[in-house]
């Protein structure tokens, strides 16, 4: 019985050990600003559009080229 409560309070104080490095962790991640996702959204979707219109003139194209063999 008494390893067993001297096992729960090692579980506790590793939960905590390890919540406090969370915190500690927390505080040093470098938020980007609200301009920067923005830009970078705006990137992202350029680039999906570019690609999508890509594929898109590439199929016509081998639908062209498939149609002419008969």
């Amino acid at each position: 019985m008494s390893n067993e409560n001297s096992q729960k309070k090692d579980n506790k104080q590793e939960i905590a050990t390890y919540l406090k490095g969370v915190r500690t962790e927390w505080g040093k991640v470098s938020w980007p600003t609200k301009k920067q996702v923005l830009v970078e959204t705006v990137v992202v979707l350029v680039v999906v559009i570019f690609f999508t219109l890509v594929v898109y003139c590439m199929d016509i194209i081998f639908k062209a080229l498939l149609g002419l063999i008969k």
